[in-house]
């Protein structure tokens, strides 16, 4: 069976967000896991037009922001990964709603100039990838690709 993987974005005013959830759905899909993402209408509709050939991202697997919150409150679906986007205090909001409700291991991926802060708000247990930058998104990149190292060897099997 494949691992499934959620995307959860957030408003997209900080220019980073959408660059980095094309690079990560790239880089799960390489590793066999199946993504989808929620998020704002904002947020669906700039990856729909990054992705208009939906190599990353099919326009069925995308979910609007508050009823993926729906459904994985009532239990209808989970996942066994979960990176929230967090560049604001709504974010972290979110971070801490999916940690409650879903059994998904969770990734806060933080950044934006306030990604400081925000670290210190999360005081739950999920795995950080925190990056100040609003435009680069280079900073995180080197983050995924080493936390995917780590993704891809827990979720594969052999």
């Amino acid at each position: 069976m494949n691992k499934k993987a959620l995307l959860l974005l957030g408003c997209p005013e900080v220019p980073v967000q959408t660059s980095i959830a094309l690079y990560l759905a790239n880089r799960l899909l390489y590793a066999g896991i199946e993504v989808f993402v929620a998020g704002t209408e904002a947020a669906l509709d700039l990856l729909k037009v990054s992705d208009v050939e939906e190599h990353y991202v099919a326009e069925a697997k995308m979910i609007y922001l508050d009823d993926c919150i729906e459904s994985l409150a009532e239990k209808r679906q989970d996942f066994d990964l979960c990176f929230v986007f967090v560049h604001n205090d709504v974010g972290v909001s979110y971070l801490a709603t999916v940690h409650e409700i879903s059994n998904a291991r969770l990734f806060a991926i933080i950044f934006g100039s306030g990604a400081d802060s925000l670290t210190e708000m999360i005081d739950f247990k999920c795995e950080l990838l925190d990056a100040k930058t609003v435009h680069k998104p280079l900073l995180l990149r080197k983050k995924i690709d080493d936390k995917i190292k780590e993704v891809k060897r827990w979720a594969v099997p052999n």
